[in-house]
C-alpha cells in the first residue's frame, strides 16, 4: 500500500514537470545564495585565524613604545633582568613589483605559534635570509631578490623573514617594532614600570582583532544571505501549498482506500526530504561557484578597508556545505509544515474543490494581520529604545517581515476598493477574481516585496555613501602628493630635498593609543590651510582651528565622537602623556574602524619625541616634475609616491567592488522573487480552467482571456512596487543612521534617486511580464476541447 501511495504521490510531479523545476529550482538558490555567502564568511574568518596565530604566543601582553619603535638597548636591558621577551619587528616595505608587510621575529625565543613552527622547518635557511609567504603573495610581487618559500600558513600580504633581514627590507636602524612576553616568567623579577618606564604594556585582550573588525561587515553578508534564503522558501512554501491543494482529490482517495494518516504524512514529508538533498546539493555547488566569483571582491574590501589579508581563492570546507544542507532541510521542513498540518487535521472525506482554500484565508489573514502588527509595534520600540548592532538588524528584520505580512491585507483592500468602483462587468469580475486568488499569490508577491524593498534600500544606501563619499575624498586628498620614508634618517633626507621645491610640506605622525576605552591612534596635525580651507567638521566649536594650533584642545573622527558620546565643547578626552583635552569637533572619516584623535604639532611633539615621520603630504603646482624628481635624482622607489588621482582611484575602485557585492546579491534576490511569481503564475494557471471556461463561453476569447491575466500579474506587481517603495526607504534609513552608526561610527545623510527607482521598476515590470508570460500564453493557446472538458466535471 505505501508503494502504491508513493507512486500516485509521484504522480502528481511527473504530471507536472514544471512545478516540480520550480520547487526544485526555489531549494537550490535559496542553498546557493545562502551556503555562497557562509563560504565567504567561513574563508575571511579562515585567514583571520591564519593572521592572528601567527605571532599569537599563546595569548601574551606584549611591550611597546609610544613612538612605534624601541631601542633595542631596552631589550637587552631586559632580557638581563631576567624578563624572557622576543623582538619583533614590522613595517610595510617595497617588495618585487608590490609592497608587503614584514615581519621580522626570533624563533629562538619565540614561544610556540605558526611563525616560530615555519621559521624551525628551516632554521639554518631562516637565518641564512629565507623568508615564508603566502602563494598568492609571491605571484603579486613578482621575482624578487629576497628568497621566500610559498605556505598558506602566512597571510596574503605578509612575508615572514627573520631579524636581521627585517632590518634591511625595512631600514628600522637597530630598532625593533614591539617585544612579546611569554606567559611563563621567573619570580622576583624587576618591575616592567621600574625597569623601562617608558614601554607600555598592552594586554592580549586590548589588542584589535580583524574578526572584531570585520564582524559588521560579515554581519551584513548573513543579513543578505537569511534574505535570500527566505525569497527561496517562499518559492517552496507556495510550491508545496499549492501541490497540496492539487492532490486534495488523491488524498481523500488514498485516505478512503485504506491508507493510514501517519502512512501518508510520512510519504509528503520523505518526499520532501528527498528533494531538499537534491536541491541542496545542486544549491552548494552553485553556491560554492557564486562564491568563487564574488570572493576577489571580498578580499579586495577587507584588505582595502581594514587590512584583512583574505586570499582570493576559495577553499572547500566541508563544514560550510554541511551547514548549508542543513539550512536546506531546516527551511524546506519549515515551508512544509503548514501543509503537513493541514494534511494531518483534513477530515477524511474533505471536499476536494481548490475553493475551499480561498474561502479558508480569511482566518489566515486574520491572523496575518496580527502578526505584522505585533512585528510594526515592536519595530517602533526598537527604534526608540534599542541601541546596539543586534537591536538594529532586529528592527530591519521586524520592519521588513511586518511589510511583507501586511502586502496581502493592503492588495486586498485596493482590489476590493477598485471593485466597487468598476463600472463594466468584466472590469468588475476581473478585480473580484484578482481578490480571490490573491491567497495564492500571495507568498510570491511577499518574496517580491522583499526583494524590491532590498533593492531600493540598499540602492539608496550606496547612491548616498558613493555621492558623500566622493565630495569627502576631493577635501581628504586635497595634497598633491604623497611620500613615504623608510626610515627617520630617509624622512629628514627628504623633508631637505623637498623644501625648495615644494609648495609646503606636511608630515604626518601617529601613535598608537587607547581613546575613550576604545583602541585608536593619535595624529599629529600642521596648522595650514590645507586642513583648514578643506576639511569637513561635524559640531565644531568657534575658531576651532585657532585653538588646535593653540594647543587647546583635540579633534576625534566620528566614529569616537559618537561611540563614546562627546559634546564638542564640553567633553574631556583623556590623551597619553598629554592628559584631558576639550574636544573641539569631529571629523567624518569613511573606511576607519579606528577611533582618532588629532592634536597640533607641537602637542604631540612635546609628547611624543621620537615618532618618526610616516608621511609627507606635499602641496605642489607641478606635480609630474616633483613626481620625477623625487624618483630620478633622489632616488626613491615610485612604490613610495602617490599622487591624489592615484589615491582616489583606488579608494573608489574598493568603493565599487565592496558595493558590487550587495548589488549582486540583490541582482540575484530579485531574480529568485520573479522566480517564485513565476512559479505560483504557472501553478495557478492550471487550476483557474474552471474560472475561465464560463467566461469563455460567455464569449471572451482565449487571447482576451490571456491579456487579462498579463494585466493582472503587470498590476499586481506594480502595486507591489508602490508599497515596496517606502518600505525599501525605511530600510535605507534604517541602515543609514542605526545599522551604519552603530556597525562603522559613522552617519551618512540620505539622499534620494528617483531615477533609480524608475530603472527598477522598469525591470520589475519585466520580470513579473517574462514571469506571467508562459502562463498566459499556454491560456491564449488552449483550444475549445480543453475550455469544453471543464463542463463535464462535476464542479
Amino acid at each position: 500500500m505505501t508503494r502504491a501511495a508513493l507512486s500516485a504521490l509521484l504522480s502528481h510531479w511527473r504530471g507536472n514537470p514544471l512545478q516540480l523545476v520550480m520547487l526544485l529550482a526555489g531549494l537550490a538558490l535559496a542553498t546557493a545564495l545562502w551556503s555562497g555567502v557562509q563560504a565567504l564568511n567561513a574563508e575571511a574568518r579562515s585567514a583571520y585565524s591564519t593572521a592572528e596565530g601567527l605571532l599569537s604566543e599563546g595569548g601574551a601582553a606584549r611591550l611597546e613604545h609610544p613612538s612605534g619603535q624601541i631601542d633595542q638597548a631596552e631589550f637587552a636591558r631586559l632580557r638581563r633582568a631576567g624578563w624572557q621577551v622576543s623582538p619583533v619587528i614590522e613595517g610595510r616595505a617595497a617588495l618585487g613589483t608590490g609592497r608587503v608587510t614584514v615581519l621580522g621575529i626570533d624563533p629562538l625565543s619565540a614561544e610556540a605559534s605558526v611563525g616560530a613552527a615555519l621559521a624551525a622547518s628551516d632554521l639554518e635557511g631562516f637565518f641564512n635570509g629565507l623568508g615564508f609567504a603566502h602563494p598568492q603573495t609571491l605571484a603579486e610581487i613578482g621575482p624578487t631578490d629576497q628568497p621566500l618559500r610559498a605556505t598558506p600558513a602566512v597571510p596574503v600580504g605578509t612575508v615572514l623573514v627573520d631579524l636581521a633581514t627585517a632590518e634591511t627590507l625595512l631600514g628600522t636602524g637597530g630598532h625593533i617594532t614591539r617585544l612579546n612576553l611569554s606567559l611563563a616568567q621567573p619570580d622576583g623579577l624587576q618591575p616592567l614600570e621600574t625597569l623601562v618606564p617608558d614601554l607600555r604594556l598592552i594586554a592580549p585582550e586590548d589588542g584589535v582583532e580583524l574578526s572584531g573588525l570585520t564582524d559588521s561587515f560579515h554581519l551584513n553578508l548573513t543579513a543578505f544571505g537569511l534574505l535570500a534564503f527566505a525569497v527561496g522558501l517562499f518559492i517552496v512554501h507556495s510550491a508545496v501549498g499549492l501541490a497540496f491543494e492539487q492532490r486534495r482529490a488523491m488524498f481523500r482517495t488514498l485516505r478512503a482506500l485504506g491508507l493510514p494518516l501517519r502512512s501518508l504524512t510520512a510519504c509528503l514529508a520523505g518526499e520532501m526530504v528527498l528533494f531538499a538533498l537534491i536541491s541542496g546539493t545542486v544549491g552548494l555547488g552553485i553556491g560554492y561557484l557564486l562564491a568563487s566569483a564574488l570572493l576577489p571582491n571580498v578580499a579586495l574590501t577587507l584588505r582595502g578597508l581594514y587590512g584583512a589579508p583574505v586570499p582570493g581563492s576559495l577553499q572547500f570546507d566541508p563544514l560550510w556545505a554541511l551547514a548549508g544542507l542543513g539550512m536546506t532541510l531546516a527551511g524546506t521542513a519549515l515551508a512544509g509544515a503548514q501543509a503537513l498540518w493541514r494534511l494531518w487535521h483534513m477530515p477524511i472525506l474533505a471536499p476536494a474543490q481548490p475553493r475551499a482554500w480561498a474561502h479558508a484565508s480569511g482566518r489566515t489573514m486574520r491572523l496575518q494581520a496580527g502578526v505584522a502588527l505585533a512585528l510594526a509595534c515592536l519595530a517602533a520600540v526598537l527604534a526608540l529604545t534599542g541601541t546596539g548592532l543586534v537591536a538594529g538588524f532586529t528592527l530591519l528584520a521586524a520592519t521588513l517581515l511586518a511589510a511583507a505580512l501586511a502586502v496581502p491585507l493592503v492588495l486586498a483592500a485596493v482590489l476590493a476598493g477598485a471593485a466597487r468602483i468598476s463600472r463594466t462587468p468584466v472590469a468588475q469580475w476581473f478585480w473580484a477574481d484578482s481578490r480571490q486568488n490573491l491567497p495564492r499569490l500571495s507568498l510570491a508577491l511577499m518574496a517580491l516585496m522583499l526583494a524590491l524593498s532590498a533593492n531600493i534600500g540598499v540602492g539608496t544606501m550606496v547612491a548616498s555613501f558613493r555621492a558623500t563619499f566622493i565630495d569627502w575624498l576631493d577635501l581628504r586628498l586635497v595634497a598633491e602628493v604623497n611620500v613615504l620614508p623608510r626610515s627617520p634618517s630617509e624622512a629628514e633626507a627628504l623633508h631637505a630635498f623637498l623644501t625648495p621645491r615644494a609648495d609646503a610640506i606636511l608630515p604626518m605622525q601617529r601613535i598608537d593609543a587607547t581613546l575613550g576605552g576604545q583602541p585608536g591612534q593619535i595624529y599629529a596635525m600642521k596648522d595650514h590651510s590645507t586642513f583648514r580651507d578643506n576639511w569637513p567638521l561635524i559640531d565644531p566649536v568657534a575658531n576651532v582651528w585657532d585653538r588646535l594650533a593653540a594647543g587647546e584642545g583635540v579633534l576625534v573622527n566620528e566614529q569616537l565622537y559618537r561611540r563614546a558620546g562627546l559634546a564638542p565643547g564640553t567633553s574631556m578626552l583623556e590623551l597619553p602623556n598629554i592628559g584631558p583635552l576639550p574636544v573641539l569637533g569631529a571629523y567624518p572619516d569613511y573606511g576607519n574602524p579606528l577611533a582618532q584623535a588629532v592634536v597640533s604639532l607641537d602637542r604631540f611633539a612635546a609628547a611624543y619625541p621620537e615618532t618618526p615621520i610616516r608621511q609627507f603630504a606635499i602641496r605642489t603646482e607641478d606635480t609630474p616634475g616633483l613626481m620625477a624628481a623625487l624618483q630620478d635624482d633622489f632616488g626613491l622607489p615610485s612604490v613610495q609616491i602617490t599622487d591624489q588621482a592615484q589615491a582616489k582611484e583606488l579608494s573608489l575602485t574598493i568603493f565599487e567592488r565592496t558595493f558590487l557585492i550587495t548589488r549582486a546579491l540583490n541582482v540575484l534576490t530579485l531574480s529568485v522573487a520573479a522566480l517564485a511569481l513565476f512559479a505560483a503564475l504557472v501553478t495557478l494557471s492550471g487550476m483557474r480552467l474552471a474560472q475561465l471556461a464560463p467566461l469563455w463561453a460567455l464569449g471572451l476569447t482565449t487571447r482576451h482571456l490571456a491579456a487579462l491575466e498579463l494585466g493582472r500579474a503587470l498590476a499586481l506587481g506594480l502595486m507591489t512596487m508602490v508599497l515596496a517603495l517606502p518600505v525599501g526607504l525605511l530600510l535605507a534609513q534604517v541602515l543609514l543612521s542605526v545599522i551604519n552608526v552603530q556597525a562603522f561610527g559613522w552617519r551618512l545623510p540620505m539622499q534620494v534617486f528617483p531615477a533609480d527607482w524608475a530603472r527598477l521598476g522598469l525591470w520589475a515590470s519585466l520580470a513579473v511580464l517574462a514571469a506571467a508570460a508562459i502562463p498566459a500564453l499556454r491560456l491564449w493557446r488552449r483550444g475549445a476541447a480543453q475550455l469544453l472538458q471543464v463542463f463535464a466535471h462535476e464542479r
